[in-house]
């Protein structure tokens, strides 16, 4: 059964927009368009996550909140807020609010909200399933995150028990899809700010004329287009986590703004001549090399090593041989409780491939793959035929170098490279196998031409 969503905002279209993308989530989502439409609604229905805009025309987002925890206190409420109104939100967490999130919406950032409060609704039907005299119904949630078994495994979560309680610094090192952010959001929890602001930044978003405004608000009439105060990324994480996800991205000269923050600890609106002080922990997450970066001069020493007071390195989902069937039933319980299908697992060929493959984009390539196997499978398990091109090509591959071991597989195409004249197409043509399988045994191998 799905979780029921409730979102209420004055802004039809957005509600609308925001229903439909929930929806293709999985969700089962109803819209109000004010206060009075929403009492009534929630009078006739239990929802597990009501989602509402603080500013109703009618009312405000904090009756809403009132009038849901008298009614139904179980569900769990996430206000939408625009800068100006985030201090108002943080004080409604003290009445019972589950979290907050800015706006604009970052599709990413609500429905990883969503799912961290369907895990708290969950959790408390599991505690006390037989105070209502009912079967408990499970709600899918998509939240729980498998750790896995895995040395590197334990080794990872191990360092996230370590550091999460401190307030020390904490930069994530992984490629893209490894769940760095997810690991950021499992610091925090464990931190001693778990019940204050968590605020994530994609760094690489935000255009380097308006980092300033970004990072440290400004007030109103301090440029062309600040027609309100805005309320800045560190202001809003005040007390709580700032995490600046793809810090790598950012600029020279907004390293050089950023530093000066994180050594003050205070901040200086655009168009302001008051300092605020702040008091935030920072996580930082990059796919890139910084250690080179500062090699090459492109990333500041001195930031590098004010965001690296401790270094989590996240290991590709390759690297996890014992973690990788795991991960694979785990996508598959979740495709099919969004597909509303019965696929039973994996066939033998396909789990040897799974195995065997590189998955370039981790864990968030297997979760696409395995949600559209499930879409196109007519049988019982996942086969090969269902697959996507790529893996079918990897397939093939895996069986034209079957041959050899890994510890000569190497050697295998370095040769087969040096025939070809280093033409990687006529290398791979040699090999029997696709460029891009080509590309990812180099990239395994680290071998650079």
């Amino acid at each position: 059964m799905s979780a029921e969503i409730l979102v209420i905002d004055d802004d039809t279209a957005f509600c609308v927009m925001l229903k439909t993308f929930l929806q293709k989530k999985g969700f089962a989502v109803t819209n109000a368009f004010s206060a009075g439409d929403a009492q009534e609604i929630i009078s006739k229905k239990t929802f597990d996550v009501v989602l509402t805009d603080i500013r109703m025309p009618d009312s405000s987002g904090l009756e809403i909140l009132k009038f849901i925890k008298h009614t139904t206190p179980a569900t769990q409420v996430i206000l939408m807020t625009g800068y100006t109104d985030i201090k108002t939100a943080v004080n409604a967490m003290k009445s019972g609010a589950f979290d907050y999130v800015g706006k604009p919406i970052n599709p990413d950032e609500i429905l990883h909200t969503i799912k961290q409060a369907l895990g708290k609704t969950e959790a408390k039907a599991a505690e006390a399933p037989q105070q209502t005299g009912k079967k408990a119904t499970k709600t899918v949630t998509g939240l729980s995150y498998v750790k896995g078994i895995s040395r590197e495994a334990e080794r990872l979560y191990e360092h996230i028990n370590l550091v999460g309680p401190t307030n020390m610094s904490v930069l994530i090192i992984g490629d893209s899809g490894t769940g760095k952010e997810y690991i950021a959001h499992s610091i925090h929890k464990q931190s001693k700010r778990a019940d204050m602001p968590y605020i994530a930044v994609d760094c690489g978003a935000i255009p380097k004329d308006l980092a300033s405004s970004e990072f440290f608000g400004h007030i109103k009439g301090s440029f062309t287009g600040a027609v309100n105060d805005k309320t800045g990324h560190f202001e809003a994480a005040n007390g709580g986590t700032l995490f600046l996800d793809e810090v790598g991205n950012l600029s020279y000269e907004v390293q050089v703004q950023l530093l000066r923050a994180l050594q003050e600890r205070k901040i200086k609106p655009v168009g302001s001549n008051n300092e605020i002080s702040v008091d935030i922990r920072v996580i930082a997450a990059t796919n890139e090399d910084l250690a080179e970066a500062v090699r090459r001069g492109d990333f500041r020493e001195d930031l590098y090593h004010r965001l690296n007071e401790f270094c989590i390195k996240v290991p590709r989902l390759a690297e996890r041989t014992d973690d990788i069937m795991i991960f694979a039933h785990y996508f598959l319980s979740q495709a099919n409780e969004d597909l509303e299908k019965d696929i039973e697992g994996f066939d033998s060929e396909v789990q040897e491939l799974f195995l065997a493959y590189d998955w370039p984009g981790n864990l968030r390539e297997m979760k696409n793959i395995i949600k559209r196997s499930v879409l196109l499978e007519r049988g019982k398990q996942i086969t090969l035929t269902v697959l996507p091109a790529e893996m079918q090509d990897a397939a093939r591959a895996a069986s034209s170098l079957a041959g050899y071991s890994k510890a000569n597989e190497e050697q295998a195409i370095m040769e087969a490279l040096e025939k070809a004249n280093y033409n990687k197409s006529k290398a791979a043509r040699l090999l029997d196998i696709d460029r891009k399988t080509l590309y990812n045994k180099l990239k395994l191998y680290n071998i650079d031409l």
